[in-house]
């Protein structure tokens, strides 16, 4: 009995120290197992290349922190989860901190830092909660600064559709954590920028028009502008066409859909309709169709853009002047249904979880048939849309007619369209343009992606009347509401740019599970209880069936 006493313990203390072994050389191993239904805690494997590649200290610090409610406390721990996720694969490359804005010794400093955070970038946001009753408001930063030699970037990590639930906002905000963080470390000049080029030629857009957009896309690219005859288009990864109004060339039209056969990547953003608005203001204009001879190059990838006008009910703001208050001028602000809040989209991660697009005068786009071209519809408008088809009049007398909802009686007109595969060349079956040399003549793409948008506008910047600067695309200055805009063109450049796949991580998407709050209420005190005398009743079960037991095999 000595001997088997001892040799227990050593069998015992040898287990133990395997175990000890185990679980301390288990961190030396890079192995993660994610058993959550979402996989909620994998990323990606181009967010991996990139953390692996760190040469120096990537310093993030967030501003979520102190007294929260359950909603914004799980966006935090959500924040940290992910950033211990970071630190598997960057290793002590990667720290971070969670920093209480509130903890300052006094009001003054307090709000001294919340100005130094909003001059960041980082904008405060309000926190309405009701304890014991009570409404109560708290200042908070849902955000972080991300520091890589001697250069921060801001990130902020609410995001999410704005006509969401809160609760729904926020979960959309916790699916995207990993794509904020990510993109703010590519803005630090982390891996090789892609180069992309405005078209112009055509009268596109001019500089000033693209200012605010062009300052944005240069975190992310080496930005230019091309005439297409005029330059060597293969060193570009993407090309923008940003509302052109005159016809392409011949020439032009065959070097561009050769540049898409080689596998280069485009972003069209077309105005089918001519508009001037200083026309409607004086008396109404009717609207055409520009003639921009590219049509039926995007037919042949797939799509058409249609000869009509939409209007919707989720209308923007127009100013109008209707007369003078004494001696100053009298300017009402009201809805004008060709200007459209696009709130409606669909599950890609170029556009998924995204708040509202501003558009003005935007068409409506048809697919046709293109063999090996799969066709994702991007953008829609809502439920109650209205079609115009062109030539038609427009004139601000239509503000005085009622919004009749069943006038509105389209739904769901999709406005932008992806389309990825193997083109078929515009001229596989025509001859090219005269004087062009065909030796390399592609009649068939490599595998790549275009997208197309039937508005212009969307990436336009305006101007402020009394400073002349330009107002962010990502801001309405009438209805003062943050828009998606820009995020939506950096979204669809860097998804047509990015061989890695690191846009995909806006893909990810986790399940609401909410409880039942009435049941929650009803069944609380019997769960209570059965969670607290089950497992003791058990215990106590265990131990009188184990003593008749032994009582019955040690009688004999």
């Amino acid at each position: 009995m000595k001997y088997k006493k001892w040799e227990d313990i050593l069998t015992f203390s040898a287990v133990l120290l395997f175990i000890i072994l185990v679980n301390v050389n288990l961190k030396f191993i890079p192995l993660r197992i994610d058993l959550t239904e979402e996989k909620r805690f994998t990323i990606s494997d181009a967010t991996k290349d990139l953390l692996e590649n760190l040469d120096d200290v990537l310093y993030v610090e967030v501003y979520l922190e102190g007294d929260l409610n359950s909603g914004f406390k799980r966006l935090r721990n959500s924040i940290e989860e992910t950033l211990e996720e970071f630190r598997i694969y960057g290793g002590d490359h990667i720290e971070y901190k969670f920093v209480n804005p509130d903890e300052a010794p006094n009001a003054t400093a307090r709000n001294r830092f919340y100005q130094q955070l909003a001059a960041k970038g980082l904008p405060a946001t309000t926190l309405y909660d009701n304890i014991d009753g009570k409404r109560t408001e708290k200042v908070i930063f849902p955000g972080a600064i991300i520091s890589y030699r001697n250069r921060e970037t801001p990130v902020l990590l609410l995001k999410g559709n704005k006509t969401a639930s809160a609760q729904e906002r926020l979960n959309q905000s916790v699916e995207g954590i990993e794509y904020e963080l990510t993109s703010g470390i590519r803005k630090l000049g982390l891996g090789n920028k892609k180069n992309i080029a405005f078209v112009y030629g055509h009268n596109e857009l001019d500089p000033n028009q693209l200012q605010d957009i062009t300052t944005s896309l240069s975190e992310y690219f080496v930005v230019d502008r091309v005439q297409i005859d005029k330059t060597k288009l293969d060193i570009y990864d993407a090309l923008v066409v940003a509302q052109p109004k005159a016809a392409f060339s011949e020439t032009d039209k065959y070097l561009l859909d050769q540049y898409i056969m080689k596998g280069g990547k485009a972003l069209f953003m077309i105005d089918k309709i001519q508009m001037n608005l200083d026309s409607i203001a004086t008396g109404g204009t009717y609207a055409f169709g520009y003639d921009l001879n590219i049509e039926d190059l995007l037919f042949r990838y797939g799509v058409r853009i249609n000869m009509d006008l939409l209007q919707d009910q989720q209308a923007g703001i127009i100013e109008v002047y209707t007369g003078n208050v004494g001696d100053q001028p009298n300017i009402e602000r009201l809805p004008w249904p060709y200007y459209i809040y696009l709130n409606t989209f669909s599950e890609h991660p170029i556009v998924r979880n995204m708040d509202v697009v501003y558009s003005k005068f935007v068409s409506s786009i048809d697919t046709v048939t293109a063999k090996n071209v799969v066709k994702t519809p991007l953008m829609f408008t809502s439920k109650y849309t209205k079609q115009k088809m062109a030539p038609t009049m427009v004139d601000l007398n239509e503000l005085k007619a009622d919004m009749n909802p069943a006038a509105y009686n389209k739904s769901n007109l999709p406005i932008a369209y992806l389309l990825e595969g193997t083109f078929r060349s515009l001229y596989a079956t025509s001859f090219p343009p005269r004087g062009i040399n065909t030796d390399n003549k592609l009649n068939e793409s490599q595998p790549t992606k275009v997208i197309v948008v039937a508005d212009g506008d969307i990436i336009a910047n305006e101007f402020d009347p009394q400073s002349g600067q330009a107002i962010p695309l990502d801001f309405d200055p009438i209805r003062r509401q943050e828009l998606s805009n820009k995020e939506f063109i950096i979204n669809a450049l860097n998804y047509l740019t990015d061989e890695n796949g690191l846009i995909a991580s806006r893909a990810k998407q986790i399940t609401m599970r909410p409880l039942d709050k009435f049941r929650v209420d009803e069944e609380k005190v019997y769960w209570q209880i059965f969670n607290i005398a089950f497992p003791v009743c058990l215990v106590i079960l265990f131990g009188v069936v184990r003593f008749y037991w032994r009582k019955k095999t040690y009688s004999k």
